[in-house]
């Protein structure tokens, strides 16, 4: 397989970005224009340095395209504290009640609020997201606050979202405001 190059290549990336309705790893983007994955790192870099709405998750690249089903999802942010070790147990309860889970969020004391990408929706992408972090040896965020971190969670309307938070409040993992 030939090479693709520069300019050429970032437009192919962005293209299939765009027509994918699930994220693209940096490997699969790789193999694909036959380039290391290291170059796609500097590619997906010029792109959104270009200003294209590119959201790198835990399951690869995604292209933030104006989805009409996500507009009508019902938003939370919630707070929670949990040790390392109980993140798949928080996660899971989340996407069992069919909900996902947008992002975490802590409050670095030098940064500010830190925001990382998680958007897992059911068991398969949760297992993936711990077994991602496992293997590279990451921390999880939550780390840096003594656990104590926020998720923005989507679902489908406001009463999965109230059994999500009765699920996380009854396993100890939600922060509640009246302690």
């Amino acid at each position: 397989m030939e090479k693709i190059l520069g300019d050429k290549r970032r437009e192919v990336i962005l293209e299939w970005l765009k027509n994918e309705n699930r994220p693209i790893t940096g490997g699969e983007l790789a193999s694909r224009t036959n380039v290391s994955r290291q170059v796609i790192v500097q590619d997906i870099s010029l792109l959104k340095a270009l200003g294209e709405p590119i959201l790198a998750t835990s399951q690869g690249y995604m292209y933030l395209k104006e989805r009409t089903n996500e507009a009508k999802k019902a938003k939370r942010l919630i707070a929670c504290k949990h040790t390392p070790e109980k993140t798949k147990e928080e996660l899971n309860i989340i996407v069992d009640y069919g909900a996902t889970v947008k992002d975490v969020i802590v409050e670095h004391p030098v940064y500010g609020d830190l925001t990382a990408s998680i958007m897992v929706s059911n068991r398969k992408e949760v297992d993936e997201f711990i077994k991602k972090i496992e293997t590279t040896n990451a921390s999880y965020l939550s780390e840096l606050t003594n656990g104590i971190h926020l998720h923005t969670i989507l679902a489908d309307n406001e009463k999965t979202l109230n059994e999500v938070c009765a699920a996380l409040d009854q396993a100890g993992f939600l922060i509640r405001d009246d302690h």
